[in-house]
């Protein structure tokens, strides 16, 4: 059997079962099946697992909404530091903000996806979407699509651009500039907003879901218009638009890495990232203090989101990941990302994850395998 049918890399003893369930994932998936997976605990790597073909457990692939927790750690480093407060309003970071009914929308309530700025009337192309700037200076000038705070829905492709706009006016400095300084470098952690051209070599393109005739009739049933909340939060409200599944794809979009959805990492990078966040790492003190990794956990906005017309739970910034994955212990927070990836801190077990998949999902975003992999994590690691 050739490598890029099997499973490669390495588990810590007792961790055996999630290779055999990464395995099954692997049988079920079939030929050209690409995928990481990496877990620690308590600051210790237990998990470092990859298969198919042209990849290695350092290869590079999109991380999509991923990107939203490495941003919102950002935010969450801030409001510890004292410089961000979550009630304060948006409007007194960023003066510009304070019109068409948007002048007293908290910081708090923005991260929680409660504003109504879901997309630009308008629409952006790709080179508008990929520039956080020029998504911030957009949303900032128009009228929110609900009244913000009576209701929540998935900012999806800006959020992170809004919330940079808070810090960029803060502290002069980008998220991207901060993730690279207090997080990338000062841990080793292998996430990239903003990929520099001598990593290019290690990237790996997002593949397309594998369309039959039966997925498009479903995908169809379920469609909503282009101008419909859903339409506009992921930008079919414009037709020369980029499809979500490929914006890791363009060259603009890894250079400039756009904070709500332009990251790039191996799934080491996603877990490491979350078992910094929460667990001393190699000799450091976790980012997040015990009280802040606790607000930012806490649930903000449940129930019906007005754009995936599904149930949600979302944090400050995160998902609430325990509502998705019972098996996680409660106060858990991270981000999944629309190829099926994964990434998540649970605080109370000391564990992280992080998953990536290079072909997307059926359905789009929800890679049903985590919950395989991660009940077998959790089996795992209370032996």
């Amino acid at each position: 059997m050739s490598e890029e049918s099997t499973v490669q890399g390495t588990v810590a003893d007792g961790f055996e079962p999630v290779r055999e369930e990464f395995a099954a994932v692997l049988a079920a998936e079939g030929a050209g099946f690409t995928a990481q997976l990496a877990a620690y605990r308590h600051g210790e790597r237990v998990v470092d697992l990859w298969t198919g073909p042209e990849i290695t457990g350092d290869s590079l692939l999109g991380a999509y909404s991923a990107s939203k927790g490495a941003a919102h750690l950002v935010v969450a480093l801030l409001v510890q530091d004292g410089v961000l407060d979550l009630d304060q309003r948006v409007s007194h970071y960023w003066p510009e903000f304070a019109v068409a009914g948007k002048q007293d929308v908290t910081l708090r309530e923005l991260l929680a996806h409660r504003a109504g700025l879901v997309g630009a009337d308008a629409g952006c192309t790709l080179a508008e979407l990929a520039d956080d700037r020029i998504v911030a200076q957009r949303l900032g000038a128009q009228r929110p699509y609900w009244r913000p705070g009576t209701a929540f829905g998935y900012h999806a492709l800006v959020i992170a651009a809004l919330s940079g706009e808070v810090v960029r006016r803060v502290t002069g400095r980008t998220i991207q500039e901060h993730f690279a300084e207090r997080i990338r470098d000062a841990y080793r952690v292998d996430f990239h907003l903003g990929l520099s051209a001598d990593q290019e070599p290690r990237f790996r393109p997002a593949q397309p879901m594998q369309q039959t005739p039966e997925r498009m009739a479903a995908l169809a049933a379920q469609a909503s218009g282009p101008n419909s909340l859903s339409g506009i939060a992921f930008g079919r409200n414009r037709p020369d638009g980029p499809q979500v599944w490929e914006l890791p794809n363009f060259p603009l979009v890894r250079r400039l890495g756009p904070a709500s959805f332009g990251g790039v990492a191996p799934a080491r990078g996603l877990a490491r990232m979350y078992a910094a966040a929460i667990s001393p790492l190699e000799g450091k003190a976790p980012l997040l203090e015990p009280d802040t990794a606790a607000a930012f956990a806490q649930i903000h906005s449940i129930g019906h989101d007005l754009v995936t017309r599904e149930h949600k739970a979302f944090a400050v910034g995160f998902h609430a990941t325990s509502e998705y994955y019972p098996v996680l212990g409660q106060g858990s927070f991270g981000h999944s990302g629309a190829g099926g990836q994964q990434a998540f801190a649970d605080p109370r077990n000391g564990i992280a994850y992080g998953y990536t998949r290079r072909r997307t999902p059926f359905p789009p975003a929800v890679a049903p395998e985590n919950d395989r992999l991660i009940r077998a994590l959790y089996a795992s690691a209370s032996r």
